[in-house]
């Protein structure tokens, strides 16, 4: 049964409903735009030869017969339980969204620096394709649950963040490589539990990983071109800032919605430590330093977010005066200011002596 809260309009048929996107806060996914000036007049030179290898693997699209539906989808929705459908229909959506934020920034970039710096507007461009096949096979899944997003009124209407060019590199490309963890892990944990897949959207998560994979090795190789962005004392507070912005962002959300993880048999918080561990290593292959995420201090603190957070959204529900809400919630928002600048201010580790994981 779709929720009424979510619809906002019926189709023809009665079958499927336009779903009301949820309101923009903290955690959910933002749609960006750029100097596009600048990205255009970007000297590829100094790491042309690797952008141009990674664009000729973007031009073989080995992804392009692999977002295909079959039978298997036929009914699986409806096996789903109430809870489970409910916080799967939020995943699908966060999701999707996410991957659309993506298309629109890619596709526009494409669109607007095409005539001065081709190569870069074409790894765009095929970037753009591929985020939109994910766009659109998560919408598809939202259908079976008789919900879709209307991507068109989200582009419309959702709010857009204007982000420097260096910025649009360390947030796309932690969210590439930190979605290709979040993916593989899934896939290789239902692989070993099929039991626990609930969905067959989950069969197509390792092909599907190695676009956000390749996404970001893009970025990788596109940050090596313009040094400034990984090199010097201002770099290594911007990657720092965006390693703890993206990390705490998904450690909050995911714990908040523990419920979806321990539907497919992951415990939220070990999920979470795997893929923020994999990720920061990862990202010492570009960014000069990570965080120290193997220090018990740095998950104490974000255990104290998820406790702040949990007291603001029951804050919000609650049906006290607006007054009254605004008390209970100011020590909890300066809280949260007070454990950030703690996460912020911990030693960073330089990449060039960051040791990788024994596993």
């Amino acid at each position: 049964m779709v929720p009424p809260t979510a619809v906002a309009e019926q189709t023809a048929d009665n079958a499927v409903a336009i779903k009301d996107p949820v309101k923009d806060t903290i955690l959910t996914p933002r749609f960006y735009t750029t100097d596009f000036e600048a990205m255009a007049a970007m000297d590829l030179r100094p790491n042309e030869e690797e952008l141009e290898a990674i664009c000729e693997e973007f031009r073989k699209d080995y992804n392009r017969h692999h977002f295909v539906r079959n039978e298997e989808f036929d009914g699986a929705a409806d096996q789903l339980d109430p809870e489970t459908r409910q916080v799967f229909i939020e995943f699908l959506e966060q999701s999707c969204t996410s991957e659309f934020s993506g298309f629109l920034l890619y596709k526009e970039l494409s669109r607007r620096i095409k005539q001065k710096n081709p190569l870069l507007a074409e790894c765009f461009a095929h970037m753009a394709r591929d985020e939109a096949r994910h766009a659109g096979f998560l919408n598809k899944s939202m259908s079976d649950f008789g919900v879709q997003l209307d991507l068109g009124f989200l582009t419309a209407n959702k709010k857009y963040t204007h982000f420097a060019p260096r910025f649009i590199f360390y947030a796309t490309y932690l969210s590439e490589k930190i979605g290709y963890w979040r993916y593989i892990a899934i896939y290789r944990h239902l692989e070993q539990h099929p039991e626990s897949k609930i969905f067959p959207i989950f069969n197509f998560f390792e092909n599907w990983c190695q676009d956000e994979n390749r996404h970001g090795d893009f970025f990788d190789a596109l940050m090596k071109s313009q040094p400034k962005t990984v090199r010097g004392p201002i770099a290594k507070l911007w990657c720092r800032f965006f390693l703890l912005a993206v990390f705490a962002t998904m450690y909050v959300r995911d714990v908040a919605r523990k419920e979806f993880y321990e539907a497919l048999g992951l415990d939220a918080r070990t999920y979470d430590r795997m893929v923020i561990d994999k990720t920061n290593e990862t990202s010492a292959r570009v960014f000069p330093v990570v965080l120290d995420v193997r220090n018990d201090k740095f998950w104490d603190r974000l255990e104290r977010l998820v406790s702040n957070n949990a007291a603001l959204t029951e804050a919000d529900a609650s049906q006290s005066p607006a007054p009254v809400k605004m008390i209970r919630k100011l020590p909890r928002w300066l809280g949260n200011i007070s454990l950030m600048a703690k996460l912020f201010f911990m030693a960073p580790i330089p990449s060039e002596k960051f040791q990788p994981a024994v596993r």
